[in-house]
């Protein structure tokens, strides 16, 4: 099933489970004009179809000491056979990396990492970002203040 095959009642269904995924099946059915049974099969399916990657909570970094955001970009000294490989194997062991991203533009990586504060950044940089395979340079952002973002994929 491609996204243009989503029913109304599936993208309705998406959209109700990206606002409150502890919605009960009932709950559900009810606000998509369903049954529980009929609505709890199509989430199946949504889940098996991978349109359903998980559910999450949405935990307070500044309550668990992870309260500074900063934006890193990084460029490898080489982009050439497996260095992309290596990179991106390597940096999924590093705890403070939320998101990693390989970009077009005049950097390789940009990179979203969550730690306690600016002396916990500095060490990050130099103990486990800087010494991952194939860094050249890093430019960092470090984040002043977080909007209210809507994380919601619009549908």
């Amino acid at each position: 099933m491609s996204d243009g095959s989503l029913s109304r009642i599936d993208r309705n269904l998406l959209r109700l489970l990206q606002q409150k995924a502890r919605i009960s099946y009932a709950e559900l059915a009810r606000q998509v004009g369903l049954t529980t049974t009929p609505c709890k099969e199509r989430v199946k399916r949504l889940e098996r179809e991978d349109y359903i990657r998980g559910y999450h909570a949405d935990l307070n970094p500044a309550k668990l000491g992870k309260g500074l955001v900063v934006f890193v970009q990084i460029t490898l000294v080489r982009t050439a056979g497996n260095a992309f490989a290596e990179f991106t194997d390597a940096i999924q062991d590093v705890p403070e990396v939320e998101e990693c991203h390989l970009v077009a533009g005049n950097f390789d990586y940009l990179i979203k990492a969550r730690v306690k504060d600016m002396s916990a950044y500095r060490e990050f940089l130099g103990g486990s970002l800087m010494q991952l395979p194939g860094v050249q340079e890093s430019t960092s952002y470090p984040v002043m203040e977080e909007a209210p973002a809507n994380r919601a994929i619009r549908l």
